[in-house]
């Protein structure tokens, strides 16, 4: 489940945010290259991966994912099977080309997972694997974990399988030109099954009283001192597509379960603060949200190719900053749902760009052949949820500033003037200081007044300060 936004640049845009991401990387300290002995690890790693026996190169698989990308963990093909259907999943696999305890592992466990700036990122894995040996690029013959998911024609697993397997991909697509050719009636049969299978899984999604947030990237436009904002209308397959990849983590979370062994994805349910905060939120950017109405049905009422409708679900991942890992052995943890899901869940299909995924993977490997689970893997599990803690607070770290320095650099040119507000968050040690956010720009940022802020009320603020240098904005309440 996508829980962040990714800031994109267009051309003329990102050699302004350059500079600025340059000196979030240096103050956060995050690594500029990676050493001498991990490249040259993972060079040789390429060039000598342990190879599974089973071809399952004739599966006609697809990739599909934001344009330009080169790191693909996940390679799809699903079909019908009888009065149901099997999702032929591939994941990248990553450990046959790290060994545990080698250059490239160990750099990996320093950095936890990759991360994203804006038409930037610092990788997990050196290019030479995570975007070529191990990337399941078209027409390469790949070492893959393959899962094949058999469902009923209710969309509900039925049969799980995960092996080792060497896939060959046939194309790398992208969203929005696959939208285009099913719009146009002109795409791949397979992706009107894939249609019916990620509908069926949102309706049981419902039923469950589980919600997934339908998170679009946001863009950072213009150019001179004409910038603004903007997201990205998201396209249904998108939301298909990531049914597929819950549906594969809520089957090896339940692989794991029963076998009592693994490491979970799990949120607490969000407390009535959180919902209230949200609320006023709603209020701020003039969307109905009646009393009667749930947290989930709402998310489910929001519109994605409507910006203030995705302006609010950008403001509902607050309720997921508690999401963390949980790792057992025997008894199965006291608190193990993914509240959010309605389901239990974990995270395996994203070994290239998320660490902990490596070990599940190899974990469901094991478990579904009957054989004993990798001893480097049960040694892993216990710290990987701290390992995992502390690599996902940096990439909220790093995300947020890339998108402070666009919120400024967007507000830089207004400084002084007046905007139509709202206050949706008030300090409790300080009632004249909260957060407004602005309703053009459904930008959130530090508010001050003389006195108490008027919480949840439609105000008038004045900015104050937007430095593109301190990544700062302050707003004054003009009562």
């Amino acid at each position: 489940m996508s829980t962040t936004r990714r800031l994109r640049a267009t051309r003329p845009a990102a050699p302004a945010l350059e500079p600025g991401i340059a000196r979030i990387r240096r103050e956060m300290d995050l690594p500029q290259a990676f050493p001498d002995d991990v490249l040259s690890a993972a060079a040789q790693a390429a060039a000598n991966p342990r190879l599974p026996d089973e071809d399952r190169s004739d599966i006609p698989f697809v990739t599909v994912d934001p344009p330009g990308a080169m790191d693909l963990d996940q390679a799809l093909r699903v079909a019908r099977d009888g009065d149901g259907f099997v999702v032929y999943y591939a994941i990248a696999d990553v450990a046959a080309f790290v060994t545990p305890g080698d250059p490239v592992d160990l750099e990996a466990n320093r950095r936890g997972e990759t991360l994203y700036g804006a038409n930037d990122k610092v990788p997990l894995h050196p290019p030479a694997l995570s975007e070529d040996a191990a990337s399941l690029l078209p027409g390469q013959l790949r070492p893959a974990l393959l899962w094949t998911i058999r469902l009923d024609r209710t969309g509900e697993g039925t049969e799980l399988d995960v092996r080792r397997a060497m896939v060959r991909s046939r194309q790398r697509l992208d969203y929005e030109g696959v939208q285009q050719a099913i719009d146009a009636g002109q795409a791949d049969p397979m992706f009107e099954v894939l249609r019916e299978i990620g509908e069926l899984r949102m309706q049981r999604e419902v039923r469950r009283g589980g919600v997934s947030l339908p998170l679009p990237d946001q863009e950072i436009r213009g150019e001179g001192s004409n910038w603004r904002l903007e997201f990205r209308a998201r396209c249904p397959i998108e939301d298909w597509n990531e049914q597929i990849s819950l549906l594969t983590g809520m089957a090896a979370a339940h692989l794991m379960l029963e076998h009592g062994v693994g490491l979970l994805r799990t949120l607490p349910e969000p407390p009535p603060r959180a919902i209230g905060r949200l609320r006023r939120s709603a209020r701020a950017l003039g969307i109905d949200w009646p009393a009667s109405r749930n947290y989930p049905d709402f998310i489910r009422s929001l519109d994605p190719a409507n910006p203030r409708h995705v302006a609010m679900l950008v403001s509902c991942t607050s309720v997921l900053r508690g999401a963390g890992y949980v790792a057992f052995e025997g008894d199965p943890p006291a608190h193990p749902m993914h509240s959010a899901l309605a389901s239990t869940y974990t995270h395996v299909t994203a070994p290239l760009r998320r660490l902990v995924d490596r070990y599940t993977g190899e974990l469901c490997v094991a478990l579904c052949a009957g054989t004993p689970v990798p001893q480097w893997v049960l040694d892993a599990l216990p710290g990987l949820p701290r390992t995992m803690a502390a690599s996902s607070q940096r990439s909220g770290r790093y995300e947020r500033a890339v998108i402070d320095l666009a919120e400024t650099l967007v507000l830089a040119p207004h400084v002084g003037e007046l905007f139509d507000a709202s206050i949706v968050e008030v300090d409790d040690r300080d009632p004249a200081r909260g957060v407004a956010m602005l309703h053009a720009l459904a930008i959130e940022a530090p508010v001050s007044g003389t006195t108490a802020l008027p919480l949840g009320d439609v105000v008038r603020v004045r900015l104050q300060r937007a430095d593109p240098g301190q990544r700062l904005i302050d707003l004054e309440w003009i009562p």
